[in-house]
Parts: C-alpha cells; structure tokens; sequence
C-alpha cells in the first residue's frame, strides 16, 4: 500500500487551557520543539529572546506568545495558532489565554476542537479557571479532554499529589458532558511525558502526551448520520465548454453525500436528486465532512446561498424560534427585545433575543435564574426569534448545523457565539 501523502494525514485541531502560568505556551514550545517542527532560525531567535529577557534556559513560550505585549507581560493575551505534523498526523493548536476577561477568546478557540488540553499546576491544584475552562469544553461539545497535571518537578514528581489533583478533577468532570477523559503527569519546561516518557515518573504507565495526539481516535467524532450541506455560492460558468452548467458550492457539515441520492432542499422543500459531486480534481463517488464540493442536481431548482441541501427522509428541525447557550463576548450587555444580525451556517438572518432563561456560574454550573444580565464573558440560555426558520440541529448532535454567532447590526461587532439547545 503506498504512503499517505500530506494532504491525505488526518487533522487534529487541539486547544490548551487553564489557569494564568500553569505553562500552555511552554507546552506548546516543548511539544513543537522535541518533535522537530520548528527551524534552526526559530530557535535561534527565541534563544536570543530569553538572553535579552534574563531566563536562565530558552523560553519555549515565545514560540506561541508572538505580541509584543504578550512578551513584555509574560502571558497569552490572544489565541495564538500554530501547524505542525508529524508522520502520522497533521495538528493545528489553538494555545488560549488562562485569564478570566479572555473567556470569549477560549471560546472562539475551542469551536472547532476536537481535543482540549486543560493544564494543572501540581502545586495549586484544580483552580477555578480550570472548572470553568473544563465546563466550557463540555458546553462545546469537545470529545476529548487530556488533563495534564504540569510541573511535576516542582513537587518531586509525587504521584500521590497527582492522584489527589486527578481524584478531585473527577469529582467536578462528574457533572460534565465529556466521556472521554485522559490523565497524564508531565514538566512541560524538562520535557516529562510530553513528547519521551520520563525516568522521574516511572509509577505512570500511561502514554505520552504526543502519542496520544497522535493516536487517539477522531474519525467518528463528526456526525456522519445527518447528510447536511449548506449551500454557499451557485456556479453557472455559461462558459462555450459548459453552457447550461449549474452548481451548488459549499462544505459538507455532516452525513455523506453520494449521486443518485434523494435529497430536499431547505426551505422551499422541493425535492431532487443528486445527479453529480464536482470538485477541481474532478468527480467524486461521495462527500463527507468537512469536504468542499459543488452537487450538481437532476432537476432545475431555485436555489441560493443560504438555502441547505439534505436527504429527503432525514431533515433538521425547521423554525424562527431557537433556544440555545450562549456566550456574551461584547462589553455592552445582552439586550431583551433588541434586534442583532445572526448567521448561522451560510444564512444571514435578522433576530430578536425573546428572553433569558439563566446565567451559568461557570465555577460551581449554578443556574442564576434571578440576575439575568448577560455581560462581558458571561455564559446564559435565552430564546431568539428569527425572521425567517432556520434549519437546525441540536448542538450536541452536529457543531456545525448547530451553532450561530450574533452581530451587532450598528456596529457590526459579533456578540455573541451560540450552541442551539
């Protein structure tokens, strides 16, 4: 059998979080530095860096905190991406901040996981920002949470001092929607379990950090069920070589397409079938996610973006009201009876917030059903009515026909993220 190539590899999107110096930018820096992704040049300059800063070693964090700001203070200010592969696997990292005020930003992060790293420090324990990092990995559907208990070194690699961290995380994990957890003790800074297995913690049997990455299954985490493809742009070239050509761009966002299937499009509900699946390569015997694909149907329809092609025996609910979580990102606060844009897939729409339900604590998953006022970083459910039905999924069931943003139409500002309910 030959060889995948690059753009075959499986990709795997993680995010770190935790509490404000529990080491996610240096983890990150030891993860890119000990599997060889970065270049002589890279290294070089953050080795000159660290001179100019005083560290006693090379920073590795400098490797993830690329503003100026984010040097000078010491922390992650900003989501921070970085690419790297192995042979194996392709990885994107999404390395959030750990302070309270930036909880949008882990949000924004977090959308697309499929894995998230929540970092411990072994001498603090679980803190508060990591309760509320954990529950919003599980408001967002994240399959898989690592939890890594980070500077072991500190504490003289002590496996008892992990086993009370990971038995008290337990304790709180018990009330979140994730089923697939993992503990692993590591020094991110000398390089413990994160990508050789370290001497010092010879009590842990379990994986490395990197060959987790890079084995743990992710192949079933999106919904092949659900066949649902929002339409983005029409295709009609009316070129000489293709003059009655007609195509209906976007990405597949769950379930697989195949030609000759029955299909009904939303929400004018005609019905067709799929006559071709066209991409520049040429045609294709089936589409899955997160593939980008133009279908070509058996019979002339009128169909724009916005509008959302799936199986004729399995449809999304259909509606104007939609009751969902949401996470509040702007300073001003949310508004009942107001009117904001929301987009949800391709759709545009117009919409007005109907009510609010309860805020979360996010530390203690308390549901404040007496101070209603979603600010700034805030996690609540409300009802919206939109001005014309959307078609919907349940969060749980797909993240991508499940979830809508919110835009302020004065200033064009997005508000809000949204996890249908």
């Amino acid at each position: 059998m030959p060889a995948r190539g690059y753009l075959d590899m499986e990709l795997l999107r993680f995010i770190t979080s935790g509490s404000v110096d529990d080491g996610k930018s240096t983890l990150i820096g030891r993860l890119l530095y000990d599997s060889k992704s970065i270049f002589d040049d890279q290294y070089e300059a953050i080795r000159l860096s660290s001179e100019r800063r005083g560290d006693e070693q090379v920073n590795l964090a400098l490797l993830t905190d690329g503003l100026r700001a984010e040097r000078e203070q010491g922390i992650t200010i900003d989501v921070a991406y970085r690419y790297f592969a192995t042979p194996r696997r392709k990885f994107i990292i999404a390395d959030t901040p750990g302070h309270i005020q930036y909880t949008r930003n882990m949000v924004t992060g977090a959308s697309t996981a499929n894995l998230s790293i929540i970092l411990i420090d072994a001498r603090n324990g679980v803190a508060e920002q990591t309760c509320r990092h954990a529950f919003i990995a599980s408001l967002l559907q994240i399959p898989h949470v690592v939890v890594c208990v980070n500077k072991m070194d500190l504490v003289d690699y002590s496996e008892s001092v992990f086993d009370e961290i990971r038995a008290c995380f337990e304790d709180f994990a018990a009330k979140l929607d994730v089923s697939d957890f993992h503990y692993i003790p590591i020094s991110a800074l000398n390089g413990d379990n994160v990508v050789d297995r370290s001497r010092r913690m010879d009590w842990y049997q379990g994986p490395t950090l990197m060959y987790l990455l890079n084995n743990i299954h992710i192949s079933s985490d999106q919904n092949r069920i659900d066949a649902r493809f929002p339409v983005q742009y029409v295709i009609r070239p009316q070129s000489r070589q293709y003059p009655d050509y007609r195509g209906y761009a976007g990405r597949v966002a769950g379930g697989v397409f195949r030609p000759g299937d029955h299909i009904v499009v939303l929400p004018s509900g005609m019905t067709s079938r799929i006559k071709s699946i066209d991409t520049f390569e040429g045609p294709l015997e089936e589409a899955f996610p997160p593939m980008s694909v133009t279908l070509t149907l058996e019979d002339d329809i009128d169909i724009g973006r916005g509008d959302m092609i799936v199986r004729e025996n399995n449809r999304p609910e259909m509606s104007q009201e939609i009751t969902m979580m949401v996470c509040w990102m702007n300073d001003r606060p949310l508004e009942t009876g107001r009117k904001y844009w929301l987009k949800h897939t391709t759709r545009d729409a117009r919409c007005v917030v109907r009510e609010v339900h309860y805020k979360v604590d996010v530390n203690t998953l308390h549901r404040n059903e007496t101070d209603k006022t979603l600010g700034r970083n805030d996690i609540g459910k409300i009802t919206l009515h939109a001005s014309t039905p959307l078609a919907f999924d349940k969060y749980s069931r797909n993240r991508e026909t499940g979830s809508l943003i919110l835009i302020d139409d004065a200033t064009n500002e997005t508000v809000a993220a949204g996890m249908i309910a």
